[in-house]
């Protein structure tokens, strides 16, 4: 059984361990958006709250705001590449979540766009080319920092 690094994911969940935060990366998966449109695309968010977290997600590298107005100053913002790469998780953690739900059904899976078939999330060793389960792989080798 894998022993999950305790440590690592506290300092994950300090990050984007919140709601909103994790429903902002998302809104931002499709691309740049203005102060307003992310407003309107993370519904029940007050303003207040979403400029705390664009800070803190700002903060941590996981999302940029570029400028698009000076006066007063409007900021366009995007995912960094870091940022991105949250996106894995995120996708996985929603597969989860549809699935406890039970709305996991084929519909809601995130699907593959030129042919639409649904995705599969697996943890692959390209050495040994072979899928491994988590549960089977030790703790060291999976989430080595």
């Amino acid at each position: 059984m894998t022993d999950l690094p305790i440590d690592v994911l506290a300092r994950a969940a300090g990050t984007v361990g919140d709601r909103w935060s994790m429903l902002i990366v998302a809104a931002l998966a499709g691309g740049g958006r203005r102060y307003g449109e992310l407003a309107d695309d993370v519904p029940g968010i007050s303003t207040n709250v979403l400029a705390a977290r664009l800070g803190a997600l700002a903060d941590a590298g996981l999302v940029i705001g570029e400028p698009y107005s000076p006066r007063p100053d409007r900021l366009r913002y995007e995912l960094t590449a870091e940022g991105r790469a949250l996106l894995d998780a995120l996708m996985a953690l929603a597969a989860w979540g549809a699935a406890q739900l039970g709305s996991g059904d084929e519909a809601s899976a995130p699907r593959h766009a030129p042919c639409g078939t649904a995705l599969e999330l697996r943890w692959h060793c390209p050495a040994c080319d072979v899928d491994v389960d988590p549960g089977d792989a030790g703790a060291p080798e999976v989430f080595h920092a």
